[in-house]
């Protein structure tokens, strides 16, 4: 499963250089370097308050970087709002606690993204929303609200949300921390499905055995930094770094 084409310097569809984030006084991000190709699934764990999810919240500009640079799919992201809202709309992000609207139905949900961002008429914008809650397998709950379903049928709703925008990549950000055990499973198995269908996905989670078996490289971050970088085999069987070993020993327990 683990295959992916050549992908070189000049032709990654996200580049991350020298990146610096700092809250107030707190430097959460410290000189963060990072090519994704097209296609590539990576999964980016470490202690909490490490700086994960302020990194892929940096990729669509929900949060602003100080310095370095951030190129995604070819357009670097500054203060330029038009730029900005071009990079939103090729990167879909999925967030740990759904962000639905609750009083939309499922269905319109999906479609307020495509009809006014990308100008969708109506009726083809409900088509391709239909057809992506049926690949979540949840199609017969398009006429509910969010609240009238379990937390793992909102984050399968989440995906097909994303997933009609029909973004190059998608963001998961602990798609499945607020989750109970029992829906993480179903929430797992749209995530690999999308996998391997070549999606670009960066995600942040704690989910081991997602990792292992569906990214192509593992990240750990720690203190704001990229400690480790290596294929998921690699990165379990011989972590380099003490810091990786001691986090590995905890959550593997």
């Amino acid at each position: 499963m683990i295959n992916l084409p050549p992908c070189n310097n000049d032709t990654p569809i996200i580049k991350i250089e020298d990146l610096n984030k700092w809250y107030g006084e707190f430097h959460v991000l410290k000189e963060i370097n990072l090519s994704v190709c097209p296609g590539e699934r990576l999964v980016i764990c470490g202690p909490s308050g490490s700086g994960k999810s302020t990194l892929i919240r940096c990729i669509n500009h929900l949060e602003e970087h100080q310095s370095g640079r951030i190129v995604v799919d070819g357009i670097e992201l500054t203060d330029n709002m038009k730029d900005i809202e071009q990079v939103r709309t090729e990167v879909g992000m999925v967030f740990q606690n759904f962000n639905l609207f609750p009083h939309l139905s499922i269905l319109d949900n999906l479609t307020l993204g495509p009809i006014y961002t990308r100008k969708t008429p109506k009726k083809e914008a409900e088509a391709t929303a239909m057809h992506y809650l049926e690949k979540v397998h949840i199609a017969e709950q398009a006429h509910k609200f969010p609240g009238q379903l379990s937390g793992g049928q909102q984050q399968r709703v989440a995906i097909a949300r994303s997933l009609c925008m029909e973004p190059k990549m998608i963001l998961f950000d602990e798609p499945t921390s607020a989750l109970d055990p029992e829906m993480v499973k179903e929430v797992l198995d749209v995530m690999i499905r999308l996998a391997e269908s070549g999606m670009t996905m960066l995600v942040v989670s704690h989910e081991m055995g997602f990792a292992r078996n569906v990214a192509h490289r593992v990240i750990f971050m720690d203190a704001g930094e990229i400690l480790e970088v290596a294929p998921p085999q690699e990165f379990f069987d011989h972590p380099r770094h003490k810091r990786t070993r001691d986090f590995l020993d905890q959550i593997l327990d």
